[in-house]
């Protein structure tokens, strides 16, 4: 599933499950649930957060950073193998 960004306030799913922590979300992943969390509002915590949780499952991301947090995401479903690179280059060492 791709992770979906929703705006704070914004309405959430009842069937959606949160999560405290990246342990608990990768156990409720693994459960089938789908895992949201709400994100810290100062941008550099959130960017850190948003990887951490992604690369364990998680799918809803409330946050006020979108754009930001939407290249974070990206970043680690590359890294993780699930989409590939937005940009690859090949070099000669």
């Amino acid at each position: 599933m791709q992770p979906t960004l929703v705006a704070p306030g914004a309405p959430v799913d009842p069937s959606w499950t949160r999560a405290d922590s990246p342990a608990e979300a990768a156990r409720l992943v693994a459960t089938g649930a789908v895992v949201v969390v709400e994100l810290p509002s100062d941008l550099n915590p959130a960017l850190a957060a948003a990887a951490v949780y992604r690369w364990h499952g998680t799918q809803i991301f409330i946050t006020h950073h979108h754009d930001e947090v939407r290249q974070a995401l990206d970043m680690t479903d590359s890294l993780a193998g699930r989409r590939p690179p937005a940009l690859t280059r090949r070099g000669l060492a």
